[in-house]
């Protein structure tokens, strides 16, 4: 309260108990990522870090952490089309170790999101391309090689991305214009 009448930053704790518990549950819900994404507003607001998050997904311009939580996204949505509801996902089992450590376990993730994409392809063939090309635009801009480490920071970013691009599943694809014809001279 007292950040919010001050303008003042929000206490780190907050940002470290967020991220702890998303860590250890791995349910990245829209309160927790509003309440970081605000924590993360207000600090680049103040100075504190470099980089924004982007209000909505977007992949060219957000933070290297933001978009490994869009990868990660995309990848649980390739396991989710292959084997439907499963006891456990890969959120379940690499969230946190996704959020905090990405070059041990994101190679592993897309080796076997390939093994996912083959199953797709012959149950749901238009399914897997629309995956493959969110799964294309994203490791596109990403680097070569994954972070060893994600700061406190960071792992919000994550956070806040997985969200978003998670969110973007759910969004109505926009109408396609109807074809009127032409006036003829």
């Amino acid at each position: 309260m007292r950040s919010i009448l001050t303008g003042q930053r929000y206490p780190r704790q907050l940002l470290t108990k967020l991220v702890q518990r998303l860590r250890s549950d791995g349910d990245v819900n829209g309160l927790r990522a509003s309440l970081i994404k605000a924590l993360l507003h207000r600090d680049h607001r103040k100075g504190f870090t470099k980089e924004a998050i982007p209000m909505s997904l977007e992949l060219e311009n957000g933070p290297l952490a933001y978009r490994l939580g869009c990868l990660f996204a995309v990848l649980e949505q390739a396991q989710r089309g292959a084997l439907g509801d499963v006891n456990s996902s890969i959120v379940d089992r690499y969230y946190g170790t996704a959020s905090s450590v990405p070059y041990s376990v994101f190679p592993r993730l897309i080796a076997g999101c390939q093994n996912h994409l083959s199953k797709i392809r012959k149950d749901k063939p238009g399914f897997a391309v629309n995956l493959d090309k969110q799964l294309g635009s994203v490791i596109a801009s990403l680097p070569h090689s994954f972070p060893k480490q994600l700061t406190i920071e960071q792992q919000g970013q994550f956070a806040v991305g997985y969200y978003q691009q998670k969110q973007s599943f759910f969004a109505k694809k926009d109408s396609l214009p109807s074809a009127s014809p032409t006036p003829s001279n």
